[in-house]
């Protein structure tokens, strides 16, 4: 069992930043891939960038060019730097931890909200 805690989430402006962090109970050495989703209101949750244990990087096509993931091993958390936030990028932001296909654990999300 892992818990995921993501923080970082908050109200900013269009065209603002601001930089998620998801911190997990333990190592995440082992987890094939970690990623960050997102649920706008009234939306289905939508996977916006995944992070694999070697490296490989996946974007939306919707955030590519804006947001950067990324993952430190030894400090077991990833971050999901958001760029030139736009109105549709609000939404709450979940991370997602996958060791297997039938074990993959949640965060409780975090809130953004980007004002025009």
């Amino acid at each position: 069992q892992v818990m995921l805690v993501e923080s970082g989430g908050g109200l900013v402006q269009a065209g603002g930043s601001l930089r998620l962090s998801c911190a997990a109970s333990r190592s995440i050495s082992r987890f094939t891939t970690m990623g960050w989703y997102r649920q706008p209101p009234g939306k289905q949750r939508e996977l916006v960038a995944s992070i694999t244990s070697n490296g490989s990087i996946n974007y939306v096509d919707s955030v590519k060019g804006r947001f950067t993931i990324s993952r430190d091993n030894a400090k077991n958390m990833i971050w999901l730097q958001m760029n030139s936030l736009k109105p549709d990028d609000t939404a709450v932001y979940y991370c997602k931890a996958v060791l297997s296909a039938l074990l993959l654990y949640w965060g409780q999300g975090t809130q953004v909200t980007v004002s025009s």
